[in-house]
């Protein structure tokens, strides 16, 4: 039986792992999101925090993943908890700091104009800034998701499911036609992420700034 074929027979097994691994790698993302981004709005408020929360998230990062695993699995036990958090833990850096540079990046004679207009401090940011930063917090989010979509394949080993219990049973039982039914469909999940949430940040960029980056 070719490849097609076999994914085809084991189509179920495949479409109920692509939902698990969207789960698992939306609901950190989603986290990450709603930490990073109002986190990233306050530290441009305390500067003298800034670069040591900064630092310790990008510290995070350089953790290796299944080690993170590891150090979840004491405090939430096995499957989908440890693997959020882990997630979580991995997708905030990218969100965190490019909501602080975004919003540090914003033009001061911009931020002159506003309050020349007789703008208070939340005016400036809901107005002024988060419109104007929002292109560069979009591209942490897309880095941040496509980076969780692959790691996601990780939880397998903890029993969190999605495409990587696929790559990891077949590693086990070494059927390669069973760890590409789950790699495949892990590669070409993360390039069609990549591609929509490019899509989202070009709309969300004004004209101006398009063609700046042109």
């Amino acid at each position: 039986m070719d490849l097609l074929a076999y994914m085809v027979s084991i189509g179920d097994r495949i479409v109920e792992a692509l939902i698990q691994h969207l789960w698992l790698a939306g609901v950190a993302v989603g986290l990450g999101t709603l930490v990073g981004v109002p986190l990233g709005i306050f530290l441009t408020r305390a500067e003298r925090v800034a670069q040591p929360i900064l630092g310790f998230a990008g510290v995070l990062r350089t953790i290796p993943s299944l080690a993170l695993l590891g150090f979840m699995m004491p405090v939430f036990g096995i499957g989908n908890p440890p693997a959020i958090a882990a997630l979580f833990l991995y997708s905030l850096l990218p969100i965190l700091r490019n909501t602080y540079t975004g919003i540090r990046g914003v033009d001061p004679v911009t931020l002159e104009a506003a309050k020349g207009m007789g703008m208070t401090d939340r005016q400036m940011l809901a107005l002024v800034q988060l419109p104007i930063a929002l292109p560069v917090i979009m591209s942490g989010i897309r880095t941040s998701t496509v980076t969780i979509v692959g790691w996601a394949t990780v939880a397998a080993f903890i029993g969190g499911g999605g495409l990587g219990q696929l790559i990891f049973t077949g590693l086990v039982m070494n059927n390669n036609r069973l760890l590409l039914a789950g790699a495949i469909p892990s590669a070409l999940l993360a390039i069609l992420v990549d591609y929509f949430l490019g899509y989202v940040e070009n709309r969300v960029t004004p004209k101006g700034l398009k063609v700046q980056r042109a």
